[in-house]
């Protein structure tokens, strides 16, 4: 055999050669997700005509829009007849829409401090790996906020604290015996520390407050929506635990008081809780007792949520195996002890999509408050600003303006609960 009949054998590897260009990039990504077949090819066609035909009205409206207006007739006088938006009232307003049209205007700086502070106070609940140093302030936070918010003494929050501390340690001292005794124990004792901490705040008529005292009634705009939301649901998680621990307890009485303020609840339109905040739940008080409206309204919120969020909570209860339930028992742990350490931690995770998505529908939903009378972002556009003869008839601009406050919000929301579970792993990978 001769040598030009041997075969070849080759002694290095042949390099990569690059996919064809309809796998790879940009033109992979649209073939797979906007071609991939007929109906989605169609589809996607369609979409395209339409955030055109939508592009082309929206675009000129914002970029035509004038912002310097003292009216709607000027405005309209600038545009003569041109397509474009009346941003003035948004220039002229601002100041209403987010805080209403009572609160003092030099005193701002107090609700915006207020809601800075309120990142740097959810920040160590909500990522893991800051210091637990920090849930310090966390605590201190809500009554912090209070004293910005509502001025007045100082007294009073420091009061609601005592309270607070005084209800935790009648819940830590009595929760080895029982844990509901603890808890109802808890509660006693911070009703009765802010009884008495109102009366020396009475007796004492302090005169000079460190801050202006500002009433509920002048509060408004969309910091009204985040208070009502934010309360709420810091609120209504717990309570909501409670709810769904009390609904599965082997005392019949507080099991029964569960299903029956759970299914009350959820078969009750909000706003119908709302009507009775306002109008029917001043008939139970004693005469000339004073009852705010706002705190009012938190409750009757509150409750609402609460019951939905009860039944999220319970339907991660529901999905642990009986095996995590006897580990408790296994280990000695009592009742408390095995729903802080191995129950509760498992199933709020199951359930973060459900409480996620009932707090988004409870802060969407804190716009209800504008039908009883309530000038919340919602309430300041339908009443004070569509009122006033001068901007009567800008609609777009306005709702405009709050759907975007609300889906930064909540989208906001979404996106920290996302990530959430992909931290959590809540698919058990």
């Amino acid at each position: 055999m001769s040598d030009t009949e041997l075969a070849f054998v080759r002694h290095d590897q042949i390099p990569e050669a690059p996919p064809p260009p309809s796998e790879r990039g940009a033109i992979k990504w649209v073939r797979e997700n906007l071609f991939s077949n007929v109906t989605n090819s169609v589809l996607t066609i369609l979409s395209i005509i339409s955030i055109y035909y939508l592009a082309t009205f929206v675009v000129p409206w914002i970029m035509n829009g004038v912002w310097n207006t003292s009216s709607l007739a000027e405005c309209r006088d600038i545009l003569q007849g041109a397509k474009g938006g009346c941003f003035s009232v948004l220039s002229e307003r601002w100041n209403q829409l987010l805080y209403g049209f009572k609160y003092p205007n030099d005193q701002y700086w107090r609700p915006t401090l207020a809601f800075l502070l309120l990142f740097a106070a959810a920040a160590p609940v909500m990522f893991f790996d800051l210091p637990r140093k920090l849930l310090i302030f966390t605590g201190l936070y809500p009554f912090i906020a209070y004293w910005l918010i509502w001025g007045g003494t100082i007294l009073s929050p420091i009061f609601a604290l005592l309270g607070f501390v005084a209800g935790y340690l009648v819940y830590a001292r009595y929760v080895k015996n029982s844990f509901f005794i603890g808890l109802f124990g808890g509660i006693f004792a911070a009703f009765v520390a802010w009884y008495i901490g109102g009366k020396i705040v009475e007796l004492l008529n302090i005169q000079n407050p460190t801050l202006e005292a500002v009433p509920s009634r002048d509060m408004g705009g969309f910091m009204l929506n985040m208070i009502l939301g934010t309360v709420c649901v810091s609120l209504s998680v717990p309570l909501g635990i409670l709810l769904a621990l009390g609904r599965q307890s082997d005392m019949p009485v507080i099991r029964w008081i569960c299903v029956i303020f759970i299914e009350f609840i959820r078969g009750v339109p909000l706003i119908t809780l709302l009507f009775v905040a306002n109008v029917v739940l001043a008939f139970f008080l004693p005469p000339g007792t004073t009852f705010d409206l706002i705190l009012r309204v938190i409750i009757m919120i509150t409750m609402f949520s609460a019951a939905y969020i009860a039944e999220v909570i319970r339907g991660g209860l529901a999905a642990l195996p009986k095996g995590q339930y006897e580990a408790g028992d296994s280990l000695g742990l009592d009742y408390a002890q095995s729903m802080r350490l191995i129950i509760l931690p498992q199933a709020l995770k199951i359930s973060i999509p459900g409480i996620v998505n009932v707090a988004v529908g409870l802060f969407k939903d804190t716009t209800l408050v504008s039908v009883i009378s309530m000038f919340d972002l919602v309430g300041m556009i339908r009443g004070p600003i569509l009122g006033a003869a001068k901007w009567n008839g800008v609609y777009w601009e306005l709702l405009g303006f709050a759907a975007i406050l609300f889906f930064v919000v909540c989208f906001g929301i979404s996106q920290y609960s996302q990530w959430l579970e992909r931290r959590l792993a809540t698919d058990h990978r």
